[in-house]
């Protein structure tokens, strides 16, 4: 039974949407045990009024906690016993498998890298997003694919590109039950030497990789269709790509609003489209995919929005208890050694100016 640690006191809406979230949990999912960790007296006052399983929920108090807008190091620093850290510490320590939290984003994976170690290999951990597509993937029919780094990592090498391919295809294979996902690199043309250096050397390197699926480079038209399962690119790159997206789906709903107040024959052409409307809108909404894991460490943190409410908290735990059910950070390990193996092989020059 996966246990996850519960950044009570994080997020837009804590500490009652993220109680009220775990709650849900325990009567909906009863293989998953929780730890929420905050401050007792108001996680016990929000429980106390919520339908939960207390066999499935255990509270750890933590007397501090980070803002939303608090300079991450200072907040650590000044914070010892917050939430955040509290919650990163469980997991440190294996009294918990992996870790939830909507708060501070820059606090949450500071935490995690001064308590959590990096797989070797990989020099940058990466915050990774899921998008809707028009194509369908794994068992369950799934629309969605993965983009990493969408914030964690602004300026990045060939080896993290190379690094962010090989943890999102594994994760990718483990969530969306998708066991050869098709992984991309995002670029200004699908040729091979197109993009800045670095994307043009992690192609190089992925193009060799035995263990993935490597279908090149994918433009930015290429990102709705679902040409990849998984695309790779910069943090900065795939911030700007994430927030993007996230906006087209409001505007368009916005927009539909918007036509159904103003005349007569749009309100019945709106009628007749609001099958595809609200299949749109079901397709965008961040909510129903929980949150984003940040992949890099031995440990596993799923990264909830801010705004998160209730339901996006429940669905956040439940990615958090189906990702520990596989050896995620062992794979990318043995992913990465093994790519390192076949450039010795063919080209001992690359690898040592990689390494240099």
């Amino acid at each position: 039974m996966p246990t996850i640690a519960v950044d009570a006191m994080g997020g837009d809406h804590a500490p009652r949407a993220i109680v009220e979230g775990v709650a849900r949990v325990s009567v909906t999912a009863p293989h998953v045990q929780t730890l929420l960790v905050g401050d007792e007296t108001q996680i016990g006052s929000v429980l106390a009024e919520t339908r939960h399983d207390p066999e499935r929920i255990r509270v750890v108090h933590a007397g501090q906690a980070v803002g939303m807008h608090e300079r991450p190091c200072e907040a650590l620093d000044t914070k010892p016993e917050c939430s955040i850290l509290a919650a990163a510490r469980l997991v440190a320590e294996g009294r918990a498998d992996a870790m939830v939290s909507a708060g501070n984003t820059g606090a949450s994976v500071l935490a995690c890298s001064r308590l959590w170690k990096r797989i070797p290999g990989v020099r940058r951990a990466a915050l990774a997003a899921v998008y809707p597509t028009e194509a369908r993937r794994g068992e369950k029919n799934d629309p969605f694919s993965l983009i990493l780094d969408v914030g964690a990592t602004i300026d990045v090498t060939s080896d993290d590109l190379v690094a962010f391919a090989l943890m999102g295809s594994a994760y990718a294979a483990r969530v969306s039950r998708n066991p050869r996902p098709r992984v991309a690199l995002l670029s200004n043309g699908a040729e091979a030497g197109k993009g800045p250096p670095e994307v043009v050397r992690a192609h190089e390197l992925l193009r060799r990789h035995p263990g993935i699926q490597f279908v090149g480079n994918v433009e930015g038209i290429d990102i709705p269709r679902g040409t990849a399962d998984v695309v790779v690119t910069s943090g900065f790159v795939g911030n700007v790509v994430l927030k993007m997206l996230e906006g087209v789906g409001e505007t368009v709903l916005d927009l539909a609003r918007y036509a159904y107040k103003e005349k007569l024959a749009w309100r019945l052409g709106l009628m007749l489209l609001s099958g595809g409307l609200g299949r749109l809108k079901e397709l965008t909404d961040w909510e129903q995919y929980g949150g984003a894991p940040v992949l890099g460490f031995d440990k596993l943190f799923i990264k909830a929005h801010g705004r998160s409410g209730p339901r996006a908290v429940t669905n956040a735990v439940k990615v958090a208890a189906k990702a520990c059910s596989g050896q995620l950070a062992v794979e990318i390990e043995a992913g990465l050694a093994e790519l390192a193996g076949v450039i010795e092989r063919t080209d001992p020059a690359l690898l040592a100016s990689e390494s240099g």
